[in-house]
């Protein structure tokens, strides 16, 4: 069979910021080199932050409204997905996140269904309330298995659909996230301005790349660096933007930091403790020459800043949280039946404590705090965990990844 004539949809409610929307993207290239791809989104009120040149078209259904208005909506989009895979004559369509899987599943015909789950569904905060209950109770485990296949980008999200969800076994397989390694390692080198600069040499960096979103779980994190500072020189430097700027600059404020805000008219000085440098064209020149990269996240699926900052050569610490970072930092070791309470030096890097459990919270807090301390007055460890780190990424190379992609796209098509 000829893959080159083959027509592949993908599918994602929006192309707005966002994990997913990357991988999308970077899908959406490289699949272009072996099929015919063309993209469809619910509707492009975000924009389209990561264009892929294949033809992007929106089904041109809104979101929000009232529950009535929702639910019309549902039937909008299934209705008009099933119209334009007819109309593209589409062998396969790849769903990215929940609510394009629904679509893509109730929109079904005669074409391969692929479902790419990009982060855990037990531990997500975001699923919560009567619609949570929907999600979790009825209509994961009712549609997911008419799917062909089930790709989840980190193996320790299998066991929630398996056990939680009662998705069959067979229809599932594991290929996680691949990682632009030169291209990212290549704009890493980008120098910093003057000002930047002056910032870092100031003292050591501690630096986070992401969304400020309750997933990111960031203000824990400024709890244990205000600890921190009080025992030695230290900054901590925010690169990403959210609906939690506020919340976290504020908290920053309430525990005595000093907060620089890039959406200020304030100038850049060493004078502040946190930076909140906002959304950047490219983030991986903040974070190559920090001493450490830190990752306080309650949940991921496979984390692209993590790896991201993995690349550029910086020592991880992160939280092990459900899923991914395990996988990475560990990839040898099981998953603990219960979470973690003490630092735990993988090969890769540093798994910590969750920061979102109250009963443990405050001892947890100060593990990062004492951890974080020694790491910062230990150069050669951090100069052998930064190596690690850079090696472990090569895993994840383009190449790599897209075999397993296109191997099972063609066996979908041949089943």
């Amino acid at each position: 069979m000829s893959l080159l004539n083959k027509n592949i949809l993908l599918l994602i409610p929006n192309l707005g910021m966002g994990g997913a929307q990357r991988v999308f993207h970077d899908h959406s290239v490289e699949l272009a080199h072996h099929f015919i791809v063309k993209e469809a989104v619910f509707n492009l009120d975000g924009g389209n932050l990561y264009p892929s040149g294949n033809e992007l078209i929106s089904l041109d259904v809104s979101g929000g409204g009232s529950p009535l208005d929702k639910v019309r909506n549902f039937g909008r989009r299934i209705s008009r997905l099933r119209s334009l895979k007819q109309r593209l004559a589409t062998d396969v369509c790849i769903s990215h996140l929940e609510g394009a899987d629904y679509v893509n599943l109730l929109s079904k015909g005669s074409e391969k269904v692929i479902l790419c789950i990009h982060g855990s569904k037990l531990h997500d905060g975001n699923i919560r309330g009567p619609i949570g209950w929907l999600r979790k109770k009825v209509l994961m485990p009712g549609l997911y298995n008419r799917a062909d296949r089930i790709i989840t980008v980190s193996r320790d999200i299998n066991p929630e659909l398996i056990d939680g969800f009662g998705v069959k076994r067979e229809k599932i397989q594991t290929i996680n996230n691949f990682f632009e390694v030169e291209q990212i390692a290549q704009k890493a080198q980008e120098p910093l301005t003057p000002q930047e600069q002056a910032v870092y040499d100031a003292a050591p960096v501690l630096v986070t790349s992401g969304r400020l979103t309750i997933q990111k779980n960031q203000a824990p994190l400024l709890d244990s660096f205000a600890a921190l500072i009080k025992q030695q020189p230290v900054k901590l430097v925010f690169v990403g933007d959210g609906e939690l700027r506020d919340e976290l600059t504020s908290h920053a404020r309430a525990l005595g930091l000093r907060v620089y805000e890039a959406w200020s008219e304030a100038l850049l000085t060493p004078a502040y403790d946190v930076y909140f440098m906002g959304m950047q064209q490219n983030p991986f020149k903040y974070i190559r020459p920090a001493s450490l990269f830190v990752f306080p996240s309650a949940w991921e699926g496979f984390p692209m800043a993590l790896g991201e900052a993995m690349i550029c050569g910086v020592p991880a610490v992160t939280t092990d949280c459900p899923t991914g970072p395990r996988e990475i930092l560990a990839p040898d070791s099981a998953t603990p039946a219960t979470g973690i309470r003490r630092a735990e030096r993988a090969a890769y890097g540093v798994l910590m404590p969750m920061l979102n459990q109250p009963a443990t919270l405050a001892s947890d807090q100060q593990v990062w705090t004492t951890t974080l301390a020694q790491l910062l007055n230990d150069p050669a460890e951090r100069q052998r965990l930064g190596k690690l780190a850079n090696q472990r990424m090569q895993d994840f190379s383009r190449e790599k990844i897209f075999r397993q992609w296109v191997a099972v796209i063609n066996d979908v098509l041949n089943s």
